[in-house]
């Protein structure tokens, strides 16, 4: 069984104070993990500040770390895989190409570093006839990253990779149930040639260790991704600090009736609805259909259901593997259940056994149900008749959340009405909610969010720019 502390300095530190990681398909005790007291976050905030102050790292150097780390990345994929496996749950193939997908947001944010630049500023007003002004950008300082369970590689990347292009240190408190591929990279930065106290982790449990976080005013910048309540308390506690929040959605997905592919779609709704166990912010959950073609979408929808394996996540034919803990099962059972008594049908799944749910398609479901109005982040998917596109649109814009919304049509007019009316951070032609590009802006608006990630976008988050106004003699 591995042991991690905190990584504080370039020095892993142990203490007494330990938790648990377990493989959340078989429960086997897989790590031990320190749980970091008031004292240790202060020393990783301090150590992330000294570094800030007394080294910097060129554009060039920047480049070369991360682009190093993404081959020591590719070079150790299965065994970083297999990592995720056993303590996200995550199936295998999934994880496989999280690491891809982690590997080449490494490679851009190494791009990134080489491209910060500032603008020229026209000074054209009269008196300044001898005064030329460019502005050049600066890194934040120390940013705190709190990063989220269910891609715990990948999404750490999007906030270690732009953070170091940019220039900035790092304190970064991974998910408690999944912090051990977090530990690997910090390993594996390490080697890359990071020097000592520019990524400082510290690990414990979320509400006690982000307060301490929160607390600490030498922290320049918070980029977090997870629930839209934690998110308001660190906007709350943060005040004129920078903050970057990704957060919920309840993915909404419009299949009219001219949807280019109507089997595409189908297995598209379904299979990205499914997909790391339905535990993403924008995984597939309201799918509203047509009527003159929902018969023929429902039929479609369960029959690609059907064809998924559902089990072992180290199983490489396993689709969907367990949720990320029985109690979260538990949750979205209950939530099934509830809008079962409420008048929703089961069209397919709905049984539960230890942390598996069984991937599950309800109808006739309502939007007063918790699993239309709230983030169900369990492969549950409901499937909503409509008539009119108008009333579509209202239904899908009739939520708190607004991160990706995913439209299917041959309608160019229709698509470009859906891009300006639907009120998310992404509307997605002929593609789901759960499409994302790791170079594209990606964040959202109302509850889901505020700023921007993606290596160019969150470089520019982490970043200020500063005015130079020169006057020449």
């Amino acid at each position: 069984m591995e042991t991690y502390g905190h990584y504080i300095n370039g020095t892993w530190i142990h203490d007494e104070n330990n938790f648990t990681v377990y493989d959340k398909y078989t429960g086997e005790a897989i790590a031990t993990i320190g749980n970091a007291s008031k004292e240790t976050v202060n020393k990783a905030v301090e150590s992330a500040l000294e570094t800030f102050r007394s080294r910097k790292l060129s554009p060039t150097q920047r480049y070369d770390i991360l682009m190093k780390a993404a081959g020591i990345i590719q070079d150790r994929k299965e065994e970083l895989a297999l990592v995720m496996v056993r303590e996200v749950g995550k199936v295998l193939k999934d994880a496989l190409a999280e690491i891809d997908r982690g590997t080449q947001t490494l490679i851009a944010s190494a791009e990134e570093a080489k491209r910060i630049a500032g603008t020229g500023i026209p000074l054209g007003q009269p008196g300044n006839d001898q005064k030329m002004a460019f502005s050049i950008r600066v890194p934040v300082g120390v940013v705190c990253a709190i990063t989220p369970f269910n891609f715990p590689f990948n999404l750490t990347v999007h906030k270690v990779g732009p953070a170091i292009a940019a220039g900035n240190t790092i304190v970064l408190k991974p998910a408690e149930m999944t912090p051990i591929i977090a530990c690997k990279l910090a390993e594996i930065l390490t080697e890359a040639g990071l020097p000592a106290g520019f990524l400082n982790v510290v690990n414990g449990l979320g509400s006690e260790m982000g307060q301490y976080l929160l607390e600490d005013e030498r922290i320049a910048m918070y980029t977090f991704t997870g629930s839209p309540g934690v998110g308001r308390h660190i906007k709350s506690a943060t005040g004129i600090r920078k903050v970057t929040l990704e957060l919920g959605n309840n993915s909404p997905n419009i299949v009219h009736r001219d949807a280019p592919d109507l089997q595409r779609a189908a297995e598209l709704c379904v299979t990205r609805g499914y997909s790391n166990a339905g535990q993403a912010c924008i995984s597939v959950q309201r799918v509203y259909v047509h009527q003159d073609v929902f018969n023929e979408f429902v039929d479609k929808a369960i029959q690609v259901a059907q064809k998924l394996k559902v089990g072992d996540p180290k199983d490489p034919s396993t689709d969907i593997g367990p949720m990320i803990a029985e109690r979260e099962a538990i949750r979205a059972e209950s939530w099934i259940k509830e809008a079962v008594a409420q008048g929703a049908k089961i069209a397919f799944g709905g049984t539960r056994e230890g942390a598996v749910l069984q991937p599950t398609i309800l109808t006739n479901t309502t939007p007063d149900m918790k699993v239309m109005c709230q983030e169900v982040f369990a492969p549950v998917i409901s499937i909503v008749p409509y008539e009119d596109i108008d009333d579509a649109f209202r239904q899908v814009n009739d939520s708190r959340f607004g991160l990706q919304a995913g439209f299917f049509t041959n309608d160019l007019q229709l698509a470009m009405r859906a891009a300006h009316e639907l009120e998310f951070g992404g509307v997605i032609i002929n593609d789901v909610s759960t499409y994302r590009a790791d170079v594209m802006p990606y964040g959202g608006v109302k509850d889901s969010g505020t700023g921007k990630e993606g290596p160019h976008h969150a470089v520019q988050e982490m970043t200020d720019e500063k005015i130079v106004v020169i006057h020449m003699q």
